[in-house]
């Protein structure tokens, strides 16, 4: 699909999030409270706020000053200040263990300090003499804080003057919508960006493979550019369309054609931006998106990922209330639309199945619009479409990747156009070739090749037989499909090795005795080890992993077992999402069907060693061929097999 521009609409500024109200712009008989500055009922709870904050404040603040007033010093010192006559005063407390010192004005360089302090040593029973000696007062009263004068002014006046200048600073500036201000008068805005249709648009156009889903949109594109002729008719215009798909398909880009198509504002944001910590942020910034949108109308709403505040309110542990709070305002805001506004919402998800049935109800998400993988014809447009902007030479034949690059979505075709224009540059070359793209292809597939990473001789030869045993089983059966490339340079994936397989056609049924045969391709690999060296290695473990994943399918899904004939044991977890199948039967039942699989493998693995074992000269003799050069075609290879 096309390439999804975020610069196609220009961006602007959200209109003013002040207390300006779009229904009551120049209305004299606004309430003076609403004119600009700050409510009263604020004021009282910044008030209250900042005669908490300084309470709490307050005894932090008086020991900052009293341990700042306060410093420790040695016994010795302590002695020696009292011998040189800086001491006026002492006071022995005996519950904390402390002296207490007051200094005289002959102590010049105490600074600060009103007073200090040191341990007691109560091996010294002449500590009273001395002291009388040196003519220090003992047991008096030693001021260890600040004056009450002080410490009022400091901890009551100047701090309480800071907190509510700071705090009316944020209102002010949260009240008058400065753009990025995050103030508490701001939090409940919407974040939504504007698009307006100015300069490069999205449209149509830019949007391949998707016909169906086209055909749907531009009823609502036609109802936005030209509502009488639908309103003489009685037609209403659909308050909502959600778009369901895997990801990657393009329901960000379809949505920005609808806007760009239409002519209108375009309001983005996704699903997360409404959910917040605080209990009723997320409702506030619904009502305050739809606000803005009706002040804007005719204009569209997108909130992408829908089902970060959609989910179906079950009741169950963990629910978020905030989320649920969240949904409830957009379901009633929804309800709420005035019909002569023409407001469309669009909505993009992968997880449909998650969403709260109240959302998707009619009256509200009035359709859903399935944007599902490209077929073949899909992905060469696609193609088409991204490779406008590349250059590309004679030999680029788009429906040969198409046919190679079944299942992949618009934003994988776009990655494989650039992938081919950056393998063209590090070539030195100007244009891109059919090489190129079958490579970007193999990268997005299996990663990129690793040329430091070096294996022995042994490995190789275990790697060389293994990918040989893929091809040579696949080569001896009737349902499987042409090889097109065999290699044993390592990925960056992890794989030391793979089998390239080209289609001859698109296909979207698979027969049983083809899924049968591709079992046996898939443990070719394994069998090739066991039949060449009489040992098995590591190296199967990705091919064990598809073959059970399928033959599982096979028995719980798709009904191809005898034992459990038509009785579906699994369901997939999620439409468009890879997730763990969901159990449908009882824990005795998928014992029964682990033991099918199992049996089912073992019948494939079984089938791949007699052929390998048929045909071992030409195991060898490819194998040997493929150390010499390392990667071979498929052409190459049948060579191999049809020699006499």
């Amino acid at each position: 699909m096309g390439e999804e521009r975020e610069n196609d609409l220009k961006k602007t500024s959200p209109p003013p999030m002040g207390n300006q109200q779009p229904g009551n712009r120049g209305n004299n008989n606004t309430p003076p409270n609403r004119q600009g500055g700050p409510s009263f009922d604020r004021l009282i709870l910044f008030f209250l706020i900042g005669l908490a904050i300084t309470m709490l404040l307050n005894n932090f603040i008086g020991r900052a000053f009293q341990d700042a007033a306060v410093k420790q010093i040695s016994y010795s010192e302590f002695m020696d200040r009292a011998k040189e006559g800086k001491v006026q005063a002492v006071n022995i407390d005996e519950t904390e263990g402390k002296i207490y010192i007051y200094p005289s004005d002959k102590d010049t360089d105490r600074g600060m300090v009103q007073a200090y302090y040191t341990g007691i040593i109560y091996s010294d029973t002449t500590l009273t003499e001395k002291m009388e000696e040196y003519g220090v007062e003992l047991n008096a009263e030693i001021p260890t804080r600040t004056s009450s004068i002080m410490d009022t002014l400091v901890s009551w006046v100047i701090v309480p003057l800071i907190i509510f200048w700071f705090l009316s600073f944020i209102m002010r500036k949260a009240s008058s919508g400065m753009p990025g201000m995050g103030g508490m008068g701001a939090m409940g805005k919407s974040r939504a960006k504007e698009y307006v249709a100015e300069g490069p648009k999205v449209t149509f156009k830019d949007v391949a493979g998707q016909d169906e889903a086209k055909e749907s949109l531009m009823e609502i594109v036609d109802y936005l550019n030209k509502p009488e002729k639908y309103k003489e008719v009685g037609a209403k215009l659909p308050k909502g369309a959600l778009l369901v798909g895997p990801p990657g398909t393009g329901k960000t880009l379809l949505a920005k054609a609808v806007a760009g198509e239409a002519g209108v504002p375009f309001f983005s944001l996704a699903g997360s931006d409404f959910v917040e910590m605080f209990v009723g942020m997320g409702a506030s910034r619904v009502r305050d998106l739809f606000k803005q949108a009706e002040a804007k109308a005719p204009c569209i709403i997108f909130i992408d990922e829908i089902d970060a505040i959609g989910k179906s309110r079950d009741n169950q542990l963990g629910s978020n209330d905030e989320r649920e709070q969240t949904l409830n305002q957009l379901l009633t805001e929804m309800d709420g639309f005035d019909d002569s506004k023409a407001v469309v919402v669009l909505a993009a998800t992968n997880r449909p199945e998650v969403l709260d049935k109240a959302l998707r109800r009619p009256g509200r998400f009035d359709r859903t619009i399935s944007v599902t993988q490209p077929d073949k014809q899909g992905r060469i447009d696609i193609l088409k479409v991204h490779c406008k902007k590349v250059k590309l030479d004679e030999s680029v034949d788009l429906d040969a990747i198409a046919l190679a690059t079944s299942g992949a979505s618009g934003a994988d075709l776009a990655n494989i156009v650039n992938e081919a224009a950056l393998r063209a540059v590090r070539m030195g070359r100007r244009l891109i070739s059919q090489e190129d793209l079958f490579e970007s292809v193999e990268v997005i597939i299996a990663g990129q090749q690793r040329k430091n990473h070096i294996m022995s001789r042994e490995e190789r030869e275990i790697v060389a037989f293994h990918e040989i045993g893929h091809a040579l089983v696949a080569a001896k059966q009737k349902n499987t499909q042409p090889i097109q490339k065999i290699t044993i340079i390592p990925r960056t994936s992890g794989a030391l090795g793979y089998t390239m397989q080209m289609p001859t056609e698109e296909r979207f049924l698979m027969k049983k005795s083809e899924m049968l045969e591709e079992l046996v391709t898939y443990l070719g690999g394994r069998a090739a080890e066991e039949v060449q060296f009489g040992s098995i290695t590591t190296g199967a473990s990705n091919d064990i992993e598809k073959a059970t994943d399928l033959a599982r399918k096979m028995v719980t899904m798709y009904g191809m077992s005898d034992e459990f004939g038509m009785m579906g044991l699994e369901i997939p977890g999620s439409q468009y999402m890879d997730g763990r199948p969901v159990k449908t039967c009882a824990d005795e039942t998928m014992v029964k069907a682990d033991e099918i699989v199992r049996r089912v493998l073992e019948e494939a693995y079984q089938k791949a060693v007699h052929i390998l074992t048929e045909n071992k000269a030409i195991l060898e003799k490819s194998a040997t061929f493929l150390l010499e050069k390392e990667t071979i075609t498929g052409q190459e290879f049948m060579d191999f097999i049809n020699e006499p």
